[in-house]
């Protein structure tokens, strides 16, 4: 018997085993995707696509479906998710633009600039960080981030002038923004790294011969090059931070406040809270039909931005690599 597990897989029977895995597994995603859709529609039946705007208090909203019967009412499911899905597009949103920035860089100065014996460093210590846990993150930033904005940062004066719509504790966008930033810049750098070095030696010390600057010859030829590995890396990165629960609900004030950058620079400090947050938030509380049946479309919105993602940075990559390959 373990003669014969040890013989070699012929062709054929490891492509019937891998192609069974895969089957498996699309059936396993497509029968998650029906099972939280069908406990979602309650929702979307009562409100339509109305349930995505906005209007009224998120949260009485959401108490009038804990206090409620077992058979609750149709208009118990009321309910106007936009201060959620504001709140996640703020976060993920700036946390992927600022943290491609230092991605893009740290990648270049690891492959071209950094010496032998810096890369040797950095390169697993990126990876590192990439896998440290997120409540992690999150507690340094309810520890450190949050009472250091709220005593630092926000003068009393700001306090005192939206004292009577929200409280401004620290915990809030900036914080939110910061922590989730410093969480993907890891994830995209390591991607962006291993796609630089795939870069043959030659096209850039070509560039470089042509009379381009090291760092110009790396924008123009290397970077050129690796344009698709970049758009996946921030589509992973944005997947990532729309999903996060943990760490959102740990600093980000725990408020279905929308901020606004009409307030000025108080907008960076004005609490929120994002979809996954809100899944955390109202665990306690699936027992109650209205809400758990709430809380299973906030789920499918979350997974169908996933897909959107997906689909999205595949349309974008395509016309990238037939430049690539008519290069």
């Amino acid at each position: 018997m373990l003669e014969r597990l040890r013989r070699p897989w012929s062709d054929d029977r490891a492509e019937r085993v891998l192609g069974a895995v895969a089957c498996l597994t699309a059936i396993a995603i497509v029968l998650m995707v029906v099972f939280v859709a069908e406990r979602a529609w309650p929702t979307f039946s009562h409100d339509g696509l109305a349930w995505l705007g906005g209007g009224g208090s998120l949260d009485s909203q959401v108490n009038a479906m804990v206090n409620t019967s077992a058979h609750p009412p149709a208009s118990v499911y009321f309910l106007r998710a936009w201060p959620l899905i504001y709140g996640t597009l703020l976060t993920a949103g700036f946390a992927v633009i600022f943290g491609l920035a230092v991605s893009l860089l740290t990648a270049i100065f690891i492959v071209d600039f950094a010496p032998r014996s810096v890369q040797r460093v950095m390169t697993p210590v990126i990876r590192l960080l990439a896998s440290i846990p997120s409540v992690v993150y999150g507690l340094i930033g309810i520890l450190v981030l949050v009472p250091f904005v709220g005593n630092h940062l926000v003068t009393a004066g700001e306090k005192a002038s939206v004292q009577n719509v929200v409280q401004l504790t620290g915990a809030g966008l900036l914080v939110s923004v910061v922590i989730l930033t410093v969480m993907i810049t890891p994830i995209m750098t390591a991607l962006i790294t291993d796609a630089l070095g795939s870069v043959p030696r030659s096209w850039h010390e070509g560039a470089v011969a042509l009379g381009l600057n090291p760092l110009r010859a790396t924008i123009a030829v290397s970077l050129r090059a690796v344009r698709p590995a970049v758009v996946a890396a921030a589509a992973l990165a944005t997947a990532r931070a729309i999903g996060e629960a943990i760490v959102i609900d740990m600093v980000s004030g725990g408020n279905a406040f929308t901020p606004k950058p009409q307030d000025g620079l108080i907008f960076l400090f004005e609490p929120l809270r994002s979809l996954a947050s809100e899944i955390i938030d109202q665990s306690e509380n699936v027992s109650e039909p209205a809400l758990r049946s709430s809380i299973y479309a906030f789920a499918l919105l979350l997974m169908f931005s996933g897909f959107m993602l997906s689909i999205a940075s595949r349309l974008v990559r395509r016309p990238l690599r037939k430049y690539e390959l008519s290069n």
